[in-house]
């Protein structure tokens, strides 16, 4: 029974990647450049670099950001104008560079 809990639970946390579509993710994160550059590698200090970062770290930083129970009045604006699928999409572009 441990086995299959575990089998179901490390299921759970691949979907997201195999489901990831990092062409749509590279199209939105269009909105992210601005702050944290445009290969993902912030010129601006306060800004975190979101190059090369897990994708399952952002998916959920950005979650977080969009419920609230991360605050930020600017993350928050961008994070609501983007669907769950777009969160996990550009987490896997971000994830994707190097």
């Amino acid at each position: 029974m441990k086995k299959i809990t575990l089998l179901i639970l490390a299921g759970m946390f691949t979907i997201p990647a195999v489901a990831a579509d990092i062409e749509a993710g590279k199209a939105k994160a269009g909105m992210c450049m601005a702050c944290h550059g445009v290969a993902g590698i912030s010129s601006i200090p306060m800004y975190p670099n979101l190059a090369g970062q897990k994708a399952m770290y952002l998916v959920k930083q950005l979650k977080d950001f969009k419920s609230g129970k991360r605050q930020d009045p600017t993350m928050k604006g961008m994070v609501m104008a983007l669907s769950d699928a777009d969160i996990v999409n550009v987490s896997a572009y971000y994830a994707s560079l190097k």
